[in-house]
């Protein structure tokens, strides 16, 4: 049986056992076209019942994103600090991060040559300078611009930032990189002092398995949040957004089929015995909810609880998951190479081969420093154009044009990005001797016996 079958296969086991999650997925589709198409006339006849129906989605979809963030620091400062220690041996700990830093090497760029191919074969941006609106540019002109220079500057100053100067103002900024560089810093350390450690590894024992307790209780609010979320997304921006965008569209969702019907199972087949179809139904869960909160950060307790519960042992999930949730952006790589050439084209740039493979290259950099939230891929674009030395206000109207339907884009790019970190944590652990084949199997099992 084909790869992409499997996959197919895989994820129908997946969504039978999480009827309830895919349901609010189907039906807030359904809600957000309705709202959409009849949006006229509810703001002609009753607008405060249109307002009142979008207020509520925010709120309720809001609400579940929040609950969810709430216990991301707290479960990645744990679960890091859990995972290093656990290893102990600092002949293994390098040879477990060069591993995984080399995996996510492989599947990031894997996704940027993708995009870079499909962008110079279709040509996405060729044609559509009309469609670039200069009311819509003028309208979010301050927001394009404040956030370009919020990313401006050298490479150089970009890397040095990494390091944060005041860990306790980077958690309380929720500045993901930096806080990851001083947890990882930390458990290094707290693993080379000897036994008395033991009081602060229990404490944060206790705290992953509360705050992962916690995360349980969320998960009944999971079909309410994801239904809310594609209802508003949709509703927002509608799906005849498309129509003006066909090549751009199809290239970006052309990509991201190949990254996840082919090219994960295939670096799943070639680098681990894993079977592709029970991994994929496995972490078909946590699939779902990155594409509704398009937050690869907000799904990253689920995606720990689905790795964990399927096989792979709590020190490599502890350990590659939090780092994946935060360096591996393969999807949000690719997504930015293709805006980027989409632009280049809109603007009737011409290109030379250096600059091709600038743009590639900057690519992987700016996608390892995009945050696990909403919205995030589209900003770091600027420190690809930067690399171009292109100026902002160059760019406002393709900016604007991007930032009109970036959402309904940012759910697919996530849930490649979350399924990306889940494909690797499932390589190491298998490589590592750390996966127990009998819980993956039960996910048949379980899907099988599930009832309606």
């Amino acid at each position: 049986m084909k790869l992409h079958m499997q996959v197919f296969i895989a994820l129908g086991l997946g969504i039978k056992r999480n009827w309830h999650i895919f349901l609010g997925l189907i039906l807030g589709i359904i809600l957000g076209i309705f709202l959409n198409a009849k949006k006229g006339y509810f703001e002609l006849t009753n607008p405060l019942v249109y307002s009142g129906v979008i207020a509520t989605l925010n709120f309720v979809g809001q609400a579940f994103i929040r609950l969810i963030q709430m216990v991301v620091i707290p479960l990645i400062f744990s679960a890091i600090v859990i995972g290093i220690t656990s290893i102990g041996d600092s002949k293994q700990l390098s040879k477990l991060g060069i591993r995984m830093l080399l995996y996510y090497g492989i599947i990031t760029v894997l996704a940027v040559i993708v995009g870079t191919f499909l962008s110079l074969l279709v040509k996405p941006g060729i044609g559509v300078q009309s469609l670039i609106s200069a009311q819509s540019a003028s309208d979010i002109q301050g927001f394009v611009n404040s956030a370009l220079e919020a990313q401006s500057g050298n490479l150089s100053n970009i890397f040095l930032n990494l390091i944060p100067q005041n860990p306790i103002a980077a958690f309380a900024q929720a500045d993901m990189i930096p806080i990851i560089i001083f947890i990882v810093i930390f458990s290094i350390a707290l693993s080379k002092v000897g036994e008395i450690n033991r009081p602060v590894i229990s404490f944060f024992e206790s705290i992953f398995a509360s705050t992962m307790k916690v995360t349980d209780w969320i998960m009944y609010l999971a079909a309410p949040g994801v239904f809310a979320l594609t209802a508003s997304a949709i509703a927002s921006y509608g799906i005849t957004i498309f129509d003006s965008i066909a090549k751009l569209a199809i290239v970006l969702l052309v990509g991201f089929g190949i990254q996840f019907f082919i090219i994960y199972p295939l670096l799943m087949k070639v680098f681990s015995k894993v079977p592709v179809m029970l991994y994929y139904s496995a972490i078909a869960e946590a699939m779902m909810v990155a594409f509704g909160t398009a937050s690869s950060s907000a799904t990253l307790p689920l995606t720990i609880a689905c790795c964990e519960k399927r096989g792979i042992s709590n020190k490599v999930a502890s350990f590659v998951l939090p780092l994946g949730a935060t360096l591996n952006m393969d999807g949000s790589a690719l997504f930015q190479v293709v805006c980027v050439f989409f632009l280049m084209q809109a603007y009737g740039v011409a290109l030379e081969p250096v600059q091709i493979i600038l743009i590639a290259a900057l690519a992987i950099v700016s996608s390892s420093t995009c945050a696990g939230i909403p919205g995030a891929g589209l900003i770091t674009i600027a420190l690809i154009l930067n690399g171009l030395g292109l100026t902002p206000n160059q760019l406002v109207e393709g900016f604007a044009f991007l930032f009109a339907f970036e959402r309904i884009f940012d759910m697919f790019r996530t849930l490649n990005n979350v399924t990306s970190d889940a494909i690797i944590a499932g390589i190491i652990a298998d490589n590592e001797n750390e996966f127990n084949y009998d819980l993956l199997l039960n996910a048949k099992d379980d899907s099988e016996d599930d009832e309606f």
